[in-house]
């Protein structure tokens, strides 16, 4: 580990960028500057966020899931990668971090911090950053701007969610159907009756269990605040989550935060479906990447509980699929698949430091 022993103010020093990714931010960390030890490790980034308090008064975690999150960078040693990006979602009111799942958010900060840090050396132009995501073996290409050899941040692209504009970053998914729990469809159905409600499990990158809104005493159109103080949709929600979990070959998932569950309905605007995601028990903002990749995914194929929206299937080819969520839409891109074969998933994010420099943390945290 490569950090100084303490400051003058008898702190330990963390070298640390905390950086916005999507719609969600988290604090970026190189593998080298970390204890060796998985729990010396935790202990420490706990320590950072300010976990097991829900605030994080004393650390620098936001206090909500979307903003408590963490990625830890190195080299790869796979031949089909440049970088290893290993994302830990802290657990708001726990003292833990949740390793099961990974980000399709943060992900869109992993190449723009890889080349920054010099993981990657920069192109005049673009620059690929073939990413291999630990948790779930997943391969993603992200191509980020770099005019004249540095990382730009700055741009036109806008995304649901963010209110400023930024260079666009394309993430270009590889192999990840399947990625946590085997197969595309985890159950060997499409559709399936749990707790009495028709839903359908699905993984194309993020472990999914879709419900018809009205099925569990919704709209589908509430607010993410009026969800969750809905106690009996929230009930009977989290019951199916915890009975598809060993369906899915997830396990007893009481103390994960996957699988995520989405509620779907008919569009609103003119996206082809609407969506209220549960992470897994609190209401989403918005919706998380690699979850609306395997929403997306679901609603392109027949016989899953989309078949009754208003709109059908976009179609063969590149098809770009429009998911709309609390905060505006999000567009994914899926090409191939059919035949019992997942389709490709490509899509637009933007991501910028916020800052950089070194977080400070007890002395007893980091031993």
């Amino acid at each position: 580990m490569n950090h100084s022993a303490a400051t003058a103010f008898d702190l330990t020093r963390i070298a640390c960028v905390w950086m916005r990714g999507g719609t969600s931010k988290a604090a970026f960390f190189r593998v080298q500057d970390l204890p060796t030890d998985p729990k010396s490790r935790d202990r420490l980034l706990l320590a950072a966020m300010g976990t097991p308090d829900a605030r994080q008064i004393d650390g620098i975690g936001g206090g909500t899931p979307l903003t408590t999150k963490i990625a830890i960078i190195s080299t790869s040693g796979d031949d089909q990668a440049d970088i290893d990006y290993l994302f830990g979602q802290v657990v708001i009111g726990e003292d833990r971090i949740d390793y099961a799942p990974t980000c399709g958010n943060i992900l869109a900060g992993v190449g723009p911090y890889s080349i920054d840090q010099g993981f990657v050396p920069a192109e005049d132009g673009k620059t690929i950053v073939r990413i291999r995501m630990v948790n779930t073996g997943g391969l993603c290409e992200a191509v980020v701007q770099t005019p004249g050899g540095r990382v730009s941040y700055t741009g036109e692209t806008r995304i649901s969610g963010v209110p400023t504009p930024g260079a666009p970053i394309e993430l270009g998914f590889r192999d990840i159907a399947g990625s946590s729990c085997g197969a595309l469809y985890p159950t060997g159905r499409r559709l399936d009756v749990i707790e009495g409600v028709a839903v359908t499990c699905i993984d194309n990158g993020m472990p999914v269990v879709l419900i018809r809104a009205e099925d569990v005493g919704a709209t589908g159109y509430e607010t993410p605040t009026d969800l969750d103080a809905n106690a009996e949709v929230k009930a009977r929600v989290e019951a199916i989550r915890l009975a598809a979990g060993p369906l899915m070959g997830l396990g007893n998932v009481a103390g994960k935060v996957v699988p995520k569950m989405t509620l779907v309905s008919p569009p609103r605007d003119s996206g082809h479906l609407n969506t209220r995601s549960f992470i897994p028990r609190k209401c989403h903002d918005a919706i998380g990447v690699l979850g609306a990749a395997s929403v997306a995914t679901a609603f392109d194929d027949e016989g899953t509980v989309c078949a009754s929206l208003a709109t059908g299937p976009a179609g063969s080819g590149v098809r770009d699929i429009s998911v709309e969520h609390p905060t505006g839409e999000f567009t994914i891109r899926l090409s191939g698949g059919g035949e019992g074969e997942a389709p490709s998933v490509a899509l637009l994010r933007t991501a910028r430091p916020l800052f950089e420099g070194h977080v400070l943390v007890p002395p007893a945290t980091a031993a």
